[in-house]
């Protein structure tokens, strides 16, 4: 019996000498935590996608919480609405950004680019990519297995069931990049959403001489520099025998969507074109 007695004591003892032991350690190495942090974790719109650059909306909000200036910084789901939300209330200043959009730079439908053979592996443009160039004559172009597709949690994005296209769901899209990241020919690109949603851009990637990138698709850009002659903003550079349309300078002229003789740069939400009436002499 004293056996027992005793045990319980000796136990009961260390129970307490341990409990002592932990609460000094964990007084020792405790972490403060800033109780802003759960503040603007409740500002933000929860998506964890990532397109802030940070891992997740909690790693965003102890960043926020813990910069002097948070100008560089942007949520782009909640967008400057919630940056400036947030920003007042830590006492801080956002800057105000352009809104982005999602844009898909390859037109190379099916009529325009012609499969060359039939791919039988897994549907990833992932898996496809680096088994080979392509199922078409186009190596730069969309592959069309949907990685994009998958990749976003917003659902933007579809592949169209007749050009095999990904297309963008401008009302959905909120331009947190993860399609961008997903697609192994770097076709989507973030453009600015425009005035009006209106927007002007080269749809194609493809850096392959005139002749030869024409050859593979109908509507690929072929360096022909019309559109940089014609454009009187300097918003229009060629390199590796392909144009390019800087956003931040375009004035949305479109002179250069009529110049180029392929149809490779597109413009969206523009109203219709004044049809010319020739008189009749």
């Amino acid at each position: 019996m004293n056996t027992i007695i005793f045990t319980v004591v000796v136990l009961s003892s260390l129970g307490v000498l341990l409990a002592v032991i932990l609460y000094f350690v964990a007084q020792k190495f405790k972490v403060f935590e800033d109780p802003r942090i759960d503040e603007v974790v409740e500002m933000l719109p929860g998506a964890n996608c990532g397109g802030c650059g940070y891992a997740g909306c909690r790693a965003f909000a102890e960043e926020l919480v813990k910069s002097d200036d948070v100008s560089a910084l942007l949520c782009p789901v909640g967008g400057n609405s919630v940056m400036s939300r947030v920003a007042g209330h830590l006492g801080k200043t956002a800057s105000a950004t352009d809104a982005l959009i999602a844009v898909v730079r390859c037109a190379g439908a099916c009529e325009v680019r012609q499969r060359t053979n039939l791919f039988e592996g897994a549907r990833s443009c992932a898996i496809m990519a680096s088994t080979y160039s392509g199922d078409t004559g186009c190596s730069f172009g969309c592959l069309g297995q949907g990685d994009c597709v998958v990749s976003c949690s917003f659902d933007a994005i579809h592949i169209n069931p007749e050009t095999l296209l990904p297309e963008i769901d401008g009302e959905k899209c909120t331009s947190c990049g993860s399609c961008v990241k997903a697609c192994p020919k770097f076709i989507i690109e973030m453009r600015k959403k425009g005035p009006k949603n209106r927007r002007i851009y080269v749809s194609c990637v493809n850096r392959e001489k005139g002749g030869i990138a024409r050859k593979s698709c109908g509507t690929a850009c072929i360096g022909c520099i019309k559109c940089q002659k014609v454009c009187a903003f300097e918003s229009i550079t060629i390199a590796n025998n392909l144009a390019y349309i800087d956003d931040a300078k375009c004035r949305l002229c479109r002179k250069c969507v009529t110049e180029c003789p392929t149809n490779a740069i597109v413009e969206l939400n523009f109203p219709p074109r004044k049809q010319e009436v020739k008189s009749e002499l």
